[in-house]
């Protein structure tokens, strides 16, 4: 028996049962045997979930057997890798191929079946979520069988369990529409708030990839461009000096300190977000498309994300701002904003809409419910739906009426896991029963 524990120290488990299958065939009798007894159980990732979608109930499978890439196809870009390969491994497998996936989130310590199932995301205009670069999957159902599901096998499992949050069964492998490797030229540099929310659509639309990083109790903001290069364009990565400094002395290392500090005198949080803001340079640099994606972040925190129509973004950050300095709150760390295409996944949080993405957060050693349950408020009436993986306090009646086929992806959990073998407190909450 053992004791399982979040990333983020929000969720944990103990008096645990853990199975480590080593293939497939070991993972669906796994499955077989602990549903025949009756047992709940839970496939765990890494745990970088703040929620409880994975947590364990009695059962844990750790896929930590099933990590590799098991084919690829250089030429269609089609790329078959067991469930429990991290989105680091990943990456680096697929530069071997001179692949690529074409959009990634900023964090690469997910399992990349973790990663579909709650949702990832990275940002861009045109791209979609992780989960949109799923071609096929295979499925180990409560009884034992192996559904493989693709648009033409399966389709309306595959429609279901791209996003599934776990709900319908254990991912063993996943299909992925991979892409020629290619290099991009990431721009950072800040700009007045005000700057940003008057252009943002131009901004959204007029790069590849963009996003930005507010500083509550400033003016300022951090904005990101990521954009393909040209051809004949080599690669001019940050200097090793200057990337210590900036991604991993600033943005880990004194940040920690200066959320610490912001415990112990949280008047000066105003002052330390000014003093971080102004000390925000600008830089360019060109790198493998992962490299510039993903990030090193270091510092614990509680986050909370809502994907809202991206029409109505704006309108969100203004009156979360509004809220922020009425209440008296104090913020240490930046809002997050990126944007996705629309996409035809049941339960993804981009799904039948064009969207924007609004990630909130704060230090795991400060307060964070008021802040917290003004911005869902705010969000609510937007018809904001909560990233999977993140905070939120939203049950199946609120969100059946921000999804259209929340009742079909029911339909399916009914028909594949009528025992609930793989629930828990989440999808209970999520999902209901």
């Amino acid at each position: 028996m053992s004791t399982w524990r979040n990333w983020a120290g929000t969720e944990s488990a103990t008096g645990i049962e853990t199975l480590r299958p080593g293939s497939a065939d070991e993972l669906a009798a796994a499955v077989k045997s602990a549903a025949e007894q009756g047992k709940k159980l839970k496939a765990v990732g890494s745990g970088h979930s703040f929620t409880g979608c994975s947590v364990p109930q009695q059962v844990m499978i750790r896929l930590d057997g099933l990590s590799s890439v098991v084919h690829a196809d250089k030429e269609s870009g089609r790329v078959t890798v067991g469930a429990g390969t991290g989105l680091r491994k990943l990456n680096a497998g697929l530069a071997a191929f001179d692949l690529a996936m074409a959009n990634l989130g900023d964090i690469d310590k997910q399992t990349v079946s973790g990663a579909i199932s709650t949702g990832t995301h990275g940002t861009g205009a045109r791209l979609g979520g992780l989960a949109t670069q799923v071609v096929a999957l295979d499925l180990v159902t409560a009884d034992g069988s192996v559904l493989h599901c693709s648009a033409e096998e399966n389709p309306d499992v595959f429609a279901a369990a791209r996003v599934s949050v776990g709900a319908l069964g254990v991912i063993s492998s996943l299909t992925l529409q991979c892409v020629p490797a290619f290099l991009l030229r990431a721009q950072e540099m800040p700009l007045p708030l005000g700057e940003v929310l008057d252009g943002f659509d131009e901004l959204a639309d007029g790069n590849d990839h963009f996003e930005f990083y507010w500083f509550p109790h400033t003016e300022i903001a951090l904005t990101k461009r990521n954009n393909r290069v040209a051809p004949g364009v080599g690669a001019s990565p940050v200097g090793r000096i200057r990337g210590w400094i900036d991604d991993e002395l600033l943005s880990n290392k004194v940040f920690e300190l200066t959320n610490r500090l912001a415990v112990r005198r949280p008047g000066m949080v105003p002052r330390i977000n000014r003093l971080a803001s102004r000390a925000l340079s600008a830089r360019e640099y060109v790198d493998a498309s992962y490299k510039v994606f993903c990030s090193e972040r270091n510092v614990i925190f509680r986050e909370s994300e809502y994907a809202v129509p991206r029409e109505h973004v704006v309108d969100v950050i203004r009156r979360l701002r509004a809220w922020i300095d009425a209440s008296g709150s104090r913020i240490p760390f930046p809002i997050e904003v990126r944007v996705a295409a629309p996409d035809d996944i049941w339960l993804s949080t981009a799904s039948g809409r064009e969207t924007a993405y609004v990630a909130i957060h704060q230090y795991h050693r400060l307060p964070h419910d008021p802040y917290f349950r003004a911005f869902e408020n705010i969000v609510a009436d937007y018809g904001g739906r909560p990233h999977w993986g993140k905070l939120h306090t939203l049950t199946a009646d609120d969100l059946r009426s921000r999804y259209p086929r929340f009742d079909d992806f029911l339909a399916v959990r009914d028909r594949l896991d009528p025992r609930r073998t793989f629930g828990n407190a989440y999808t209970r909450q999520v999902f209901g029963d």
